[in-house]
């Protein structure tokens, strides 16, 4: 007798019944349509890459969390996002890509981080970028125009783009002498909402920041108001900085583009806490929010970014994009009871055929139906009685069940029965095309 091995599928990774299959399959495809909407082009490239091109670029956490391996003579690694890989191709295929060049991807991804709750070793992410030579700012006001309308798509809950630009807060810390400082000082005050302003201020004093310029920090993240009055506010705060300069002059153009979008107020914010972590965003960055479910963190983060190819071309790109990571909001919604599919089933009608000779003619009236784009599945096992079969096609929820006897064959009919109001009624094929296809 041979060894059975347990059956299990590896933390970190997420696997799902088909129910829920198809709601994430319904969201992804609607990701798609929105990106399509706006002229982004598919790309995918592999999973697995050399690894001295996946890290050319990486470093410190990054490289301790790839997936690598050697496969005879090649030392292997899987892909841990999609930007690298996307610096690679542009770096190959440069001289036959039309730009600015518009992609976008949606795969899966790989980390070797410890597995927790929403968070995965394989995971999809929801990728659109734009690069050019030159890129101008009106493309980093359509990236925040493609979040509205990708989840206003998805149509989950109220949500709140946020947006800012890192050249403000560079410009800012430089303005106060405390750019040594800088990434210890994102970090704080990336957690006021957390902690209160009151801890920040402590936890700024411990890491050695003057008293005058915590309060200088604190009023700078905590100016309040709509677009036109924090921009006022900003310019009113007399900070003469090169830097800051140009940061506030790129938002308030950003800022006018998103107006002329028609994206409406309250999905629309400047937040200057935000900053994204990532060190080669060098202009405007973008974090989404769920407005009722802060604790769910950002849904959709991105920025604009210098320079995505130099470790590959001396050729400069510019470039701006934003990520979704489906995965981790998949299940974090799902755990919340925030999604639900469109259908629950994938087949619109199951065929009964009774007999032998009757599943003749249930062949062509599926293929008839799916000439219709009517989805058809047909159940094929004659031995099973009609309880089991009409208890098969209620498990999957599908909408209608196409019965076919000897007396239909004779009448040319079908006898189609209502799942879901649990009637039933003899119809021609064209008869019925027309009632699942209401």
């Amino acid at each position: 007798m041979k060894n059975k091995v347990k059956p299990r599928t590896l933390a970190g990774t997420m696997e799902l019944l088909p129910a829920d299959q198809i709601i994430f399959n319904q969201m992804v495809d609607k990701i798609r349509k929105v990106y399509e909407s706006f002229g982004f082009l598919p790309l995918d490239t592999p999973i697995l890459e050399l690894s001295e091109i996946l890290l050319a670029k990486a470093g410190g956490e990054t490289e301790k969390q790839i997936y690598r391996f050697n496969k005879g003579d090649n030392d292997l690694s899987l892909r841990f996002d999609l930007t690298v890989p996307f610096a690679k191709y542009v770096s190959i295929h440069q001289n036959e890509l039309a730009f600015p060049f518009k992609r976008y991807q949606i795969g899966k991804v790989y980390r070797g981080e410890r597995p927790q709750k929403c968070r995965f070793r394989e995971f999809y992410q929801c990728d659109v970028d734009v690069i050019a030579d030159k890129l101008a700012l009106m493309n980093d006001a359509e990236m925040v125009n493609v979040i509205y309308e990708a989840f206003k798509l998805l149509d989950l809950a109220k949500f709140t783009i946020c947006i800012n630009n890192r050249k403000i807060l560079n410009g800012f810390f430089e303005y106060l002498e405390i750019s040594d400082k800088k990434v210890e000082v994102l970090r704080i005050i990336d957690k006021i909402d957390k902690i209160g302003e009151d801890a920040v201020k402590v936890e700024l004093d411990k890491i050695g920041v003057e008293q005058e310029k915590i309060n200088q920090i604190c009023q700078f993240i905590l100016i309040a108001g709509k677009t036109d009055e924090k921009m006022a506010k900003l310019k009113q705060m007399g900070i003469e900085n090169e830097v800051f300069a140009d940061g506030l002059a790129e938002l308030e153009k950003v800022a006018k583009y998103v107006k002329a979008f028609g994206i409406p107020e309250e999905n629309f914010n400047i937040d200057l806490k935000i900053a994204r972590g990532l060190d080669y965003y060098t202009g405007t960055v973008y974090e989404t929010f769920f407005d009722d479910y802060r604790n769910l963190g950002s849904v959709c983060s991105g920025g604009r970014y210098d320079n995505l190819t130099e470790y590959y071309t001396d050729r400069s790109f510019q470039g701006v994009g934003i990520s979704i990571g489906l995965s981790r909001l998949f299940a974090q919604l799902k755990e919340m009871n925030l999604i639900k599919a469109s259908t629950e089933a994938i087949a619109q009608v199951l065929m009964i055929p009774m007999t032998e000779e009757a599943s003749v003619f249930a062949l062509k009236v599926a293929k008839q139906l799916r000439d219709n784009e009517i989805n058809t599945d047909i159940y094929s096992n004659f031995s099973k009685d009609m309880k089991a079969k009409l208890k098969y096609a209620d498990k999957l929820n599908i909408p209608y069940v196409c019965i076919i006897g000897e007396d239909e064959i004779q009448e040319k009919v079908v006898m189609l029965k209502n799942m879901k109001e649990k009637v039933q009624e003899k119809a021609s094929v064209e008869e019925m095309i027309r009632i699942i296809s209401k």
